[in-house]
């Protein structure tokens, strides 16, 4: 079976035109629909304070992702210190749907941070951009591939000449900073909205007590010495370590580990085991400190025991596997054409297996286990990684969401996010290429985790509070350089762009009524979770790479031909929350609930295959074969927990 089977099945014969069908980049035909009449410089984006437009060009067709380029919409694309922004005279249509609307970003808008590889169309040739290049060759168009697997293929065809080549010049320099202040973070000035998702940050003293307090932790204790970061730039100013480590031995063990990044405290059980986390040594040959510290987490157990030591670099790809493997990923989730797209198909899980995605986040997920088992027997844990930025984030968050029920709501999530990776000096900017530098490693870290997240949702669908279409909306948020959560590398960059000489206004992703209305974070929760009923039993995952699945609404979502029209689970899930508000009418959530027509299997996420979005002609069925098994539609009955 090929992916596309079932999606077109579902969806024959329930489409209708009204996106318009264009000539393709070379043909001389005329535009073979309707043009809509409005006059373009009307259309301009709505600004957010301290936003401003650097370029724009007239008449732009944006085409349907993989179609062969004949349909599309006419409009204005403008570059922004922000975004990249396309206006059409249809927006005010696509604002009345039900799908997914951003509050900061038009529907389709893509965050400059977003961008990954910008393609030059010139003639017959295409060409990469490359920072710090400039071309004077006419443009014929632009092929744009996103962080988050989204591609976008614009043509300058009717464009006023010059006006291709002025915007590519602009977004090349903008899209690809190089330097942090750059990003527009420091120019947004929008006051802070209030949020209902309280989430805490851990850059005080209150959050690392509530939290000790909360797991019945002994044994270790909340440190300061890291005040102003002076021990080490990487971990945050208040640090919880064993009791037995007085000040003076602090700090002599910190400078015999890889930045400072000596054992520290993650979560413990009720009956004392911990897990705890540590970068390498920086002397192999010297062990005399990191025995030292192991024999302190050791004396902080209240059996004595000896601690299980995970080394992450020995077990675990690296964060340039990481990456190698994401683009493996989105070249067989992004095609750049509809041929690519049926050759690939054709050969979809030989290429799968090639990418080595689902065997890492097997391994990631396997590791996890290993640890979360260790605790439920009471053996503490100490996971090491070369520097401890990257996959002990990994392993520590898994691991406390399979054995923790308090990090299985959504501020619990965001509590566990915040407090093992963004205090705990994940590289974000690095990693996401926020900055753009020739010395750094991208890796997808981020991703890679909440695709384990995704896996255990699907195994366990009643133990979360979150849904999928929170994590997806989680991970495009990463790209939003708005928030200050997810653009630096650790706290005390953080720390200083807020004493800088334009001060950067912090302002938490977690905050998500900035970028949401109500009917959208609806989604976001889970109709199948019980609060009440939540308890701390631990979630025994299958890992092997046969239990796992293709996270098909985060990787898909911009493939408009598999998308299954009025079909899917997001169907699935109305109808759980239909009965649900027929069995409480005192739900918020239910008593907003309905239906909304002609969703598809990727709502509320993509537009493209509503419907009016697509014409009929789009379908037009390939002789090749086709292949659907990660789309299969979901025949059995729902399950409904008791409390239903």
């Amino acid at each position: 079976m090929h992916r596309y089977e079932v999606a077109l099945m579902m969806n024959e014969n329930r489409l209708t035109n009204s996106f318009k069908s264009y000539v393709g980049w070379d043909d001389d035909e005329q535009i073979s629909s309707c043009e809509t009449s409005f006059i373009e410089h009307e259309l301009s984006p709505k600004l957010h304070p301290g936003e401003m437009i650097i370029a724009e060009a007239q008449s732009v067709l944006l085409f349907t992702p993989v179609n062969e380029q004949k349909t599309g919409v006419s409009g204005v694309l403008f570059v922004t210190n922000f975004r990249l922004s396309f206006v059409t005279s249809n927006e005010k249509h696509l604002k009345e749907t039900s799908y997914q609307e951003n509050l900061l970003l038009g529907h389709y808008d893509v965050c400059l941070s977003n961008i990954d590889i910008i393609y030059l169309l010139t003639g017959d040739k295409k060409k990469r951009l490359m920072t710090g290049h400039r071309f004077n060759d006419k443009v014929k168009g632009l092929h744009i591939i996103c962080k988050n697997m989204r591609t976008l293929s614009y043509s300058f065809k009717f464009s006023p000449l010059g006006h291709g080549k002025t915007l590519a010049n602009v977004l090349l320099h903008h899209a690809f900073p190089k330097r942090h202040q750059l990003l527009f973070a420091y120019d947004y000035r929008e006051p802070n909205v209030q949020s209902r998702y309280s989430t805490p940050t851990f850059r005080c003293r209150d959050d690392w007590e509530k939290e000790l307090q909360r797991t019945k932790c002994f044994g270790w204790t909340l440190n300061s010495s890291n005040n102003k970061f002076r021990l080490s730039p990487s971990l945050p100013q208040y640090i919880v370590i064993g009791s037995a480590v007085i000040d003076n031995h602090l700090r002599i063990a910190m400078q015999h580990f890889r930045d400072g990044r000596l054992p520290t405290w993650c979560w413990s059980t009720e009956n004392g085991a911990t897990l705890s986390r540590k970068a390498d040594v920086v002397d192999p040959s010297n062990l005399t400190q990191e025995n030292a510290m192991l024999e302190i987490v050791r004396k902080s157990h209240p059996g004595l025991l000896r601690p299980f030591i995970m080394d992450l670099t020995k077990i675990l790809p690296s964060p340039k596997d990481v990456n190698q493997s994401f683009i493996k990923l989105r070249e067989l989730c992004a095609p750049e054409s509809a041929r690519q797209f049926w050759v690939q198909d054709n050969h979809f899980y030989s290429l799968l297996e090639a990418s080595k995605w689902l065997q890492y986040v097997s391994s990631c997920l396997n590791s996890a286990l290993i640890a979360a088992n260790k605790l439920n027997r009471n053996e503490s844990v100490v996971l090491q990684e070369r520097d401890g930025r990257d996959l002990c984030c990994v392993i520590s968050s898994l691991a406390q969401l399979m054995i923790d029920s308090h990090f299985r709501s959504i501020v619990g999530l965001q509590t566990l996010i915040q407090k093992e990776w963004v205090v705990m000096g994940h590289q974000f900017c690095t990693r996401l290429g926020h900055v753009n530098s020739t010395d750094s490693v991208k890796s997808p870290l981020l991703l890679l985790f909440l695709d384990c997240v995704w896996q255990l949702l699907q195994q366990f669908p009643a133990k979360f509070e979150f849904t999928e279409t929170y994590l997806t909306t989680l991970w495009d948020a990463s790209h939003v350089s708005i928030f200050d959560t997810f653009l630096f590398d650790c706290e005390r960059d953080r720390h200083c762009a807020t004493k800088d000489v334009s001060p950067l206004m912090l302002r938490s992703i977690w905050d998500w009524e900035e970028q949401f209305m109500d009917h959208d974070l609806i989604q976001f929760h889970n109709p199948l979770y019980n609060a009440s009923k939540v308890k701390d039993d631990l979630l025994k995952v299958s890992t092997e790479i046969s239990c796992l699945s293709i996270w098909t609404q985060c990787y898909y979502r911009f493939l408009p031909t598999l998308e299954i029209s009025n079909g899917g689970k997001p169907l699935e899930d109305f109808a759980v929350r239909t009965i649900i508000s027929m069995n409480d009418n005192d739900s918020k959530d239910t008593r907003e609930v309905c239906t909304p027509s002609n969703i598809g299997s990727f709502f509320p996420f993509t537009h493209w295959r509503s419907s009016n979005s697509v014409p009929p002609s789009t379908l037009t069925i390939s002789s090749l074969s086709l292949n659907t098994s990660d789309l299969q539609m979901e025949t059995s009955l729902v399950e409904i927990p008791e409390h239903l």
